[in-house]
């Protein structure tokens, strides 16, 4: 989105009466810089309580993590002049703006940095190098994000000023490394941040490079593009783009003609295409500064990169860090942050999966040694500080190592496990369920037999708390039996208490088919009540069920 320009009063004289510099953010100390790049997500202690599938997917948010080192600061500091001083010899108040609009209008006696008297200085622009995963386009990202990217001019003290400043453009080197396919993507650029359309012009026409290249120098002078970053540039061939000359003509051009600061950012492959007679040329026309990133050194810098993301922990048990842990990290990543931080989230999903639930150095090195397969014989050169093998190995891909695939993996594991544990829920409810319905059906059984409901609630109650794996007909048997054996022991002690009372038994005419006679009757015979009961047709065998039984019409 466009900002309205805001002026600011500024402290170096360079830097006054120029609206395209007044309109930008106020200059920062370092500390300010620090606050402005930093980003530590929100984090509770609360949430390693949660269950694993919910923890799994905040371990994501250790890549939102920012902490600002000393290249970051440093980095800051080189774009933030660059794109003053960009600016200074480019003041829309000065004539000789004026007249280089005119000379790119009329097409005639274009400014030439040889016989031009100070229209643009030669110190534009510089090269970021550095390995790929040390953070070189996130930094990049976020210290351009501290800028607005177009800014609205409508009055400047007074003074009617109507114009669009687009204060930087970023561009990636397209993969078929020519420079027709990045110059269509400059002009996609534009048009999305000023409404223009001059790629479907560049499309219809289809022109040549060089025509482009003409459009691109009028389209940067009338935008007041700032600053110009091209990342990925090791991506770019000179055999596609016409010869090292043609490439280099490309770049001085922007430089020297538009006046637009360049940054090139690349992997150290990108060396090959700077080099030589381009490495020459990049001194006199302003792109001869380079900024080498490193890998970061086993020192107070690397535990301050560490303790920013150690403490976002989701595993059940707090791992504290220490010493041997950094060693650790740092012997398996070589001081690379993008390792870092896909190896200690890599640590935390496997730590939870397993259940471990805690980091320990074991994991670590077991995570490390079966996720980084891919970047080890360059870590195993780094280790050994072997410049030659470094060398084979300069250009490797350290986003390679992808950690949303393990996380995927490691989420269908949790999910399959979830789901087998619910299986098993499902399965230990419907036996408890089966197990009631067992029970039911031989308390009824023994009430339909005369034993009084509450005692045959706790006759079955005991039997299952003994074992859980019997049938209702198991049970009313274990039951009738043990009614046997407490009627066996407590017949003499009755006859006792009768003889003592002096009571006669009262003679009465038994009913056979009553079954309180059929039980005593089997008493006498040594048969339990059950048995007596099967005998005389009362209790029927499951097998023999009336109802199971097929009816023969």
């Amino acid at each position: 989105m466009a900002e309205e320009a805001q002026y600011k009063d500024q402290v170096i004289p360079d830097y006054q009466d120029n609206p395209f510099i007044e309109a930008l953010p106020n200059l920062l100390s370092p500390h300010k810089v620090v606050e402005k790049l930093a980003f530590y997500p929100q984090y509770h202690q609360n949430e390693r309580k949660l269950d694993s599938h919910y923890r799994i997917y905040m371990v994501d948010r250790l890549f939102q993590v920012f902490q600002p080192l000393p290249m970051n600061i440093e980095l800051e500091r080189k774009i933030s002049r660059t794109l003053r001083q960009g600016y200074v010899f480019r003041n829309p108040f000065e004539s000789k703006l004026a007249q280089g609009f005119c000379r790119d209008y009329y097409g005639t006696n274009p400014v030439n940095p040889k016989d031009d008297d100070g229209f643009y200085p030669s110190s534009f622009g510089f090269t970021l190098i550095g390995i790929s995963g040390l953070g070189k386009t996130s930094s990049l990202k976020r210290i351009l994000n501290m800028y607005p990217q177009v800014i609205v001019h409508s009055e400047y003290r007074g003074i009617p000023f109507s114009a669009y400043q687009v204060v930087w453009v970023k561009l990636e080197c397209p993969h078929d490394g020519s420079i027709k396919g990045l110059l269509y993507e400059f002009f996609s650029e534009i048009d999305r941040l000023l409404g223009t359309n001059y790629y479907q012009k560049m499309m219809k026409t289809r022109a040549t490079a060089d025509a482009m290249m003409t459009v691109m120098n009028q389209v940067v002078r009338n935008c007041s593009l700032g600053l110009l970053v091209i990342d990925e540039i090791q991506h770019l061939s000179m055999a596609k783009s016409g010869g090292s000359e043609k490439m280099l003509n490309f770049f001085v051009n922007l430089v020297n003609n538009v006046g637009v600061p360049v940054i090139l950012v690349g992997t150290p492959k990108a060396v090959k295409v700077l080099q030589g007679d381009f490495r020459q040329a990049r001194r006199g026309s302003g792109l001869g500064g380079d900024m080498v990133c490193d890998r970061i050194q086993k020192d107070e810098v690397w535990d301050l990169l560490v303790s920013s993301i150690w403490h976002y922990q989701w595993t059940r048990k707090e791992t504290p860090f220490t010493p041997e842990i950094s060693s650790i990290l740092y012997e398996e990543t070589q001081g690379i942050p993008d390792l870092l931080k896909k190896v200690y989230a890599i640590t935390q999903a496997y730590a939870i999966s397993s259940g471990k639930e805690e980091i320990t150095p074991y994991i670590i090195r077991k995570v490390a040694k079966e996720n980084l397969k891919l970047v080890q014989p360059m870590l195993t050169a780094l280790k050994t500080g072997n410049i030659r093998e470094i060398a084979k190995y300069e250009d490797i891909c350290m986003t390679g190592i992808d950690f949303n695939d393990f996380l995927t993996r490691t989420k269908e594991s949790i999910n399959l496990d979830l789901r087998a544990k619910e299986i098993k829920k499902r399965q230990n409810k419907m036996k408890q369920e089966n197990l009631m319905e067992e029970k039911k059906e031989a308390v009824l059984k023994l009430v339909d037999l005369g034993m009084d409901a509450k005692k045959a609630q706790k006759i079955i109650d005991t039997m299952l708390s003994q074992n859980q794996d019997v049938s209702a007909e198991g049970m009313v048997e274990d039951a009738m039996a043990l009614l046997k054996d407490e009627g066996m022991k407590e017949e003499p002690e009755k006859k006792g208490i009768r003889k003592v009372k002096g009571r006669k038994e009262k003679q009465s005419t038994a009913n056979p088919l009553d079954i309180r006679t059929i039980v005593e009757q089997g008493k006498k015979d040594n048969k339990s009540a059950y048995e007596s009961l099967k005998e005389a047709g009362y209790i029927i065998s499951f097998k023999d069920d009336i109802f199971s039984r097929e009816v023969v019409w």
